[in-house]
């Protein structure tokens, strides 16, 4: 597993495993979010689909990011495809905690630097009433999507909740004896 491309609705913990596997994989990390939305504004698709393939090309990354319009040059590029799909209510619970953080200025991020009070609970499109709608209307299309990315090789883990996550990073992290190989080798030169 060297290179992975983690989805799912916000507040999952994209961020966090996919930090934890830059890590323990010893492999750069990407935040979508971070690519597309530029101080300028967002980038247009194909100069967004340009970078993400750019990212992509390399043997080694972790790649975050709910774009499943990318699936072609991030998904299909991966050997590990890992889709958090949490429970409704627990996303909702976990979105209203982290945008109440992000809003008083206790977490920084791209969306936090766009994020209001109305975009965040109150307009139409909030962001809370848009979690709601896409998680209804794109589940079905991410299996459909995960099932084609299966086909082609990549190995789809499909975690459905916190204890399933944790599981899964138990299965994946590296022993100790093996973490200390990996740092041995990595500071041995060569003749």
């Amino acid at each position: 597993m060297r290179r992975v491309a983690l989805f799912g609705p916000p507040a999952t913990g994209k961020s966090t495993l996919a930090r934890w596997l830059s890590t323990e994989l010893d492999e750069p990390h990407t935040d979508l979010d971070d690519l597309l939305f530029t101080p300028d504004g967002p980038l247009p698709l194909e100069e967004f689909r340009r970078q993400a393939a750019e990212i992509t090309r390399t043997d080694g990354w972790i790649v975050e990011g709910n774009f499943s319009k990318l699936a072609d040059v991030v998904w299909h590029r991966a050997d590990t495809l890992v889709w958090l799909d949490l429970p409704l209510p627990l996303i909702l619970y976990r979105i209203v905690r982290r945008s109440l953080r992000q809003l008083t200025g206790r977490e920084d991020s791209a969306q936090a630097r766009r994020l209001t009070w109305s975009t965040a609970f109150f307009a139409r499109r909030s962001l809370l009433r848009t979690v709601i709608r896409k998680y209804r209307t794109n589940r079905p299309r991410y299996a459909r999507q995960v099932a084609e990315t299966a086909a082609l090789g990549v190995e789809v883990v499909r975690l459905r909740s916190p204890r399933d996550v944790q599981r899964w990073r138990q299965q994946t992290a590296k022993g100790p004896a093996e973490s200390r190989s990996r740092e041995a080798a990595r500071h041995t030169t060569g003749p």
